[in-house]
Parts: structure tokens; sequence; C-alpha cells
């Protein structure tokens, strides 16, 4: 009996009880060996009386110990005291996955594939160890306070099944396999339905089949087709609806063979959501779905029958490996045996065979230089260069390019930069030169100092180095900078104050960015950041999958540094050290903004210097025609200025104003020859003159 405050295993106190399943109870307890909180299930009485339960647990619970997975609940010990069997586990501060459905309603696709992912990449690690779940559900799921998804009850599952389908199934009942049902052979494809049907309960908030006692939800694993999730969420994509589908499929050999498989299609659906790339395998008579013998339905009753509570029900492997007992006898009949297995094992073994031999036989041929040693020779040579190209690499061209283009490039061949600020005509936070000239070969890992533009009015940049880091913060800002912050771990430096910045010292442009490096302290499990600038939406999201964190809010805004499409911000700087879980924002991309300027003036009135024989209050006519050719203002008479002119949406920056006007003369009195007085009519003479001007850029 346990009871908190005692001690079991010479080491564990137990604090609290924390759960309670079917057949265990769950408690926290501390380590005073290790100093450390765990979670310790104890099995139900019930189960410890049982021998061949226990045994069979204990052999699984000690294999499971094996497992060191982040996506699986680590088993750290199996023991028994005074007839009380249980197990120490890694505790997980968090929710389980059914409590996280229940409280969304239902979850989106990229947060139920991105969960999926997570929890197929701890069941693989399982499956390569020869380890199968058996009871996949999203009870068995804990999403941690740190958002990591983790996998636990390895061990018990295996053991319950294989003796007796209890209480604890009851619940499992809706995510089992149609061979689990039957009380067949099941193998890793079983948690491959489970998994499945997980899926569809995360998209759709409910189990795809249901009804009023397990024996006939049961029936219907085994009978019915799956509904589409797509039948109750609309917008679920194609090729998520196909994977479920795939998962659930009645035959096993027209599953995913695998769970590497599986996350193959997960991780493709979450970059094209809407392709139809899953295979389905061809169906044929031995893989269709088969209805119910009137035999399996009379086993099936005879098991409702027996039982008068929900915790006595369901017992159909137990009464399926009793009937085989009693027909063969039981030394003839075993859980795990499939004749296909055997045959398939049989060709392993001997495909393996040949593979040893035939490398025995290519180290005996190089040692007698029966394959001749010109190979060898020209192989070390081929080793040697391709040696050099992974040490090294040759300096690429980063003059004239933006700061923020030249770093990204230098770290996408290995190279760290540094930047120094110095005043200059080119324009702000344009890179002049570099420490390394173009085409030099360097090892990688090699710091290229930058020297960038701060334009001709620099501000200088405060040594913040040392400082914690809001008073770095704050120094920087009120010098009219942003701050960039990334985190390393130190043991030098205590955490939370700057290890080192960039720009170091000088001149910078008021409002550019100054990247402060903060100490995390002492290392320790956090997960580093990757950096996403530059990448597809796709290629970051399955970045972020694949280190741990999960993908946040993905939005979009203009960059004059990025190309339309490719990621342009993140919300954690490259290089930050997070928890495991974080979710991380970032922004894709739109190209470069569409620059737009407006004209709002009144045209003054021509000067003496632009017109001297122009008369006040005569018309004139006016021109706005801007430098790409678009025309304004044309041919407009006007008598009295300023004349007011609102143009708005102009793309190009200047424009140019033409101003027409007539000057007529007065007629006058000549003598012609025959010394008569006649009138000289006066003249009319059309005069023109321009004048630029600048258009102001809208605000976007």
């Amino acid at each position: 009996m346990i009871k908190i405050g005692m001690m079991i295993g010479e080491r564990y106190e137990i604090l609290e009880k924390i759960g309670t399943g079917g057949m265990s109870d769950v408690y926290k307890a501390k380590c005073h060996k290790l100093n450390r909180f765990v979670a310790v299930k104890v099995l139900k009485q019930e189960f410890s009386e049982n021998a061949n339960f226990v045994s069979k647990f204990r052999v699984e619970a000690q294999a499971a110990a094996g497992l060191m997975h982040p996506n699986i609940v680590n088993v750290y010990d199996v023991g028994e005291e005074n007839g009380i069997y249980y197990i120490v586990m890694e505790l997980v501060e968090g929710i389980t996955l059914k409590k996280y459905i229940e409280k969304k309603a239902r979850l989106s696709y990229k947060e139920a594939v991105s969960i999926a992912i997570q929890v197929s990449l701890g069941i693989e690690a399982a499956h390569n160890n020869h380890i199968i779940h058996r009871d996949i559900k999203p009870q068995n799921i804990i999403i941690s306070k740190e958002g990591k998804v983790k996998v636990t009850d390895f061990g018990i599952a295996k053991a319950a099944t294989s003796n007796t389908i209890t209480s604890n199934v009851m619940g499992s009942v809706h995510y089992t396999s149609p061979e689990q049902a039957r009380g067949g052979y099941s193998d890793e494809k079983s948690d491959i339905y489970s998994l499945g049907i997980t899926l569809f309960e995360m998209l759709t908030g409910r189990v795809p089949f249901n009804g009023e006692t397990t024996v006939a939800i049961a029936i219907k694993h085994i009978q019915e087709e799956i509904p589409s999730p797509k039948e109750f969420v609309l917008e679920i994509p194609n090729s998520v609806e196909q994977i479920v589908l795939k998962c659930c499929q009645k035959s096993p050999d027209r599953r995913y063979q695998s769970m590497g498989e599986l996350i193959e299609d997960l991780k493709q659906s979450l970059i094209n959501p809407e392709e139809s790339f899953v295979v389905f395998q061809d169906p044929d008579e031995e893989t269709a779905t088969r209805f119910i013998s009137d035999n399996e339905m009379a086993q099936i009753k005879r098991q409702s029958e027996r039982r008068d509570t929900m915790d006595e029900a369901l017992r159909l492997k137990a009464d399926v490996e009793a009937d085989m007992e009693e027909e063969y006898g039981e030394d003839e009949y075993t859980d795990d045996y499939d004749p296909r297995m055997e045959h398939i094992t049989t060709v392993l073994t001997v495909i393996a065979g040949i593979v040893i031999c035939c490398v025995i036989i290519f180290f005996v041929g190089k040692i007698t230089g029966i394959f001749g040693a010109g190979l060898s020779s020209n192989n070390e040579t081929s080793e040697d260069s391709g040696s050099l190209s992974d040490e090294t690499v040759f300096m690429i061209p980063v003059a004239n390019k933006s700061v923020a283009v030249a770093q990204n490039e230098l770290k996408a061949i290995g190279l760290l930069s540094e930047i120094v600020y110095e005043e200059s005509e080119v324009e702000q936070n344009i890179v002049i030169r570099a420490s390394i000239t173009e085409g030099t070969e360097v090892p990688i890992g090699t710091t290229v100092t930058l020297w960038v533009s701060a334009g001709t009015e620099g501000r200088e940049v405060p040594n913040v180095v040392g400082y914690s880091y809001e008073d770095a913060v704050k120094r920087l800002q009120d010098s009219g900078f942003e701050v960039n912050k990334t985190d390393s771990y130190s043991a030098d430096v205590a955490q939370g104050y700057v290890i080192s910045q960039n720009p170091v010292s000088g001149k910078a442009p008021l409002g550019s960015s100054v990247v402060i490096n903060v100490s995390l302290g002492e290392d320790d499990n956090k997960v580093r950041v990757p950096n996403l600038m530059g990448l597809p939406e796709d290629e970051a999201t399955i970045k972020l999958i694949e280190a741990g964190l999960a993908v946040g809010a993905v939005s979009q805004m203009y960059s004059e540094e990025y190309a339309e499409g490719l990621v342009c911000y993140q919300s954690y700087s490259d290089g930050s050290y997070v928890d495991q879980g974080v979710t991380v924002d970032f922004k894709v991309s739109l190209g470069s903004a569409a620059v737009t300027y407006q004209y709002n003036a009144g045209i003054e009135a021509p000067t003496l210097e632009e017109a001297p024989d122009y008369v006040a209050g005569t018309p004139i006519s006016i021109s706005l025609v801007a430098e790409d050719g678009k025309i304004l203002l044309e041919n407009t008479s006007v008598t009295t200025f300023p004349y007011a002119a609102n143009f708005f949406g102009i793309k190009s920056p200047r424009g140019t104003i033409t101003f027409t006007y007539a000057v007529t003369t007065e007629s006058t009195t000549a003598t012609d020859e025959a010394g008569n007085t006649v009138v000289v009519p006066g003249t009319t003479e059309s005069k023109t003159f321009t004048r630029e001007v600048t258009f102001t850029q809208e605000v976007q």
C-alpha cells in the first residue's frame, strides 16, 4: 500500500498522487540519490497478483528504460518492494493531448501535423529498438508546458494486451487496430493505425467510431471503413486527409509500412498541403475489408455477456488465445508468432550472410592487391581533395551589398562576420569593403570584418559589454539604436549579462541595429534557434519542427533585402537559446514595397527671372509631367496664382512643369518710301519655360 511520505527503493520519497488509470496510480516523488523530481507509476493490486502479467510487464518496462528520446517520457528505473511493482519515469509538467483537444475543441491542421510528427519520432525510436507501444491514444501523449510532445506508457501496453484486455483498454478501444480487436498478431503497423485515429481526433475533435458498448466499437474497427475527416471539417487539406485514411486502412499491408514513411508524408503535407502525394497500395481480395464472421460475432457477444460492469469488459484477445491453446496446446501457439514474419526473417538472414561475405572478399582483395594498387591511390587522392574542400571555402564578393544580405551569404558558406561602421558618402548600411579579398581561400569558421557605411551623420555606438541585458538595451535605445538579442552559454559571464556586441564601437547610422550576445549561464538542455532568414516558408516550417520548436504566426511584410516568398523576419534571433517547444513567429517577404509619391502644392506664378515679359493676370498654360512620362496636368489655362495641384500614386520621384504664354507687341506707325505714314500691326509670340519639381514619398 502506497502512502504519502513513504520511501520506496530506498531512494524515492512519495510526495503526492498526481494521476490514476485503469492499471496504475501515478505519484510525484523525489529521487534523493540524484536530487530530482520523478513520476512513480505503481501497478494496482489486481495486476501485481498476476504472475504472468508481472513477468511480461517487467521485461517490457526494462526494455523501455533503455529508450532515450526527446519525444518519449523516459523510464529511469523499474523495481518491486513488498509486492509493490513500480516504474520510475521522467516527470513532465503539462497536460495530456486528450485534455488539450477538449480544451481547444479541435486543432488546426498545422498544429495537428506538427504534434503527429513529434509523436511519430518518439514511436519510431521505440520501433527501432523493437518495442511496440500497442496503446497509442491521446491519453498517453503529454504536451509539456514548454510545448514539447512526449509519448508515455511504454512497457505496460504489451504486458496488458498480451495477457488480458481490461478496463484500461476500455478507453483504448476507440484507437485499437482491427487486428488487436480480433485478438490477432499486432506489430508496428498497429501503432500506425492508432496514431491515425489520434490524428483524426486532433483534426475533428471526435473519434471516427462510437457505440453504446465497447463491443460495438470494436466491431466497427473490424468491419467499417473510417469516415473521411473532411466530412466533419471541410478545410482539412487533401494531403492530410489522405494520410489519415492510409494510416487507418483495415489491412496492415495497406498502411504505412514504417514510421519513417509516415513522417516523410507528414512533413510533405506542411509544404504542399493540397497536393496528392500519398500513395495507396492496390487492394486485393486478401487485403480488402472483410465482414466479421458469425463465429467472431458470437465470440464478441459471449465476451459481452460475461461482463456485468465496464471494469471487466472486452477480453477478446485472452479468449482467442484460450481457444487456440485448447485446440493446439499451449506450446504450439504463441502470441507473437506470424508465418509471414518467419519467412521475412529467413530471407533477411540470407541477405545479411551474402553482404558479409562480399565485405570480407573486398577487404581480402584490397590487402592482397587483387583489385589493383591504382584504385587505392586514386581513392586516397579523392579523399584528400574532398577533405580540403570540406575545411576551406573561397571568399565571396560582398562590397556594395546591404550588410544583412552580406552577413547571410557569408553564414551560408560557413564564415562568420563582424561589423565596423565608418562615415562615408556611400549609402547607409552598404558594405564598403571586407577584411578578406574576394576569391581568397580561407578555413571555415573564419571571421570576416565588414566595413559598413554609417552615412555622413553616424552616431557613436556605446560599448555595453559586461552590462546587464536591461541596462544594455536602455543605453543603446537612448542612443538611438535598435537592439537585436542572441544568446550563448558561458561559464565566465553571469546569466543575463552581455558577452559581446556587434558592431563593437565606432559610428553607426541612427536607428540601425546593434546585436548583443547575452549569457545564458552554464549550458543546459535549451534549444538553439535555427536561422530562417532567406528560406522559403515551407523550409522554415520544417526547420523549426526538426529543431523541436513550434511554428507560430506566419505573416507577410515588404522587404528590400529578401526576395518575395522568403523569410525576412523571425521573432527569435538566429543563435538564441530557448526552451524546447517555444513558438517562433516569422514573416515572409512580399518583395520590395511599391514606392509611390504625391504632389500637394500650390503652383506659384512665374518669377521675373523665369519670364521677365510675362504680364500678371494674362492667361498662361500649365502642364505637369512626371519623370516616367505620366501626364498629370495638360495644357491647363490659368490666370491666377497659386494654382492648387493635388496628385497621388505617382510612380516617379520628380516631374517637370511647363509654362506656355503669349507676348503681344502693340501696333506702331512708320513712313514708307513714298513718304506716306503707315500703321505697322503688333505681333504675338509664344514663349515657354520649365520648372523642375520634387514629389513627396507616400507613407505605406
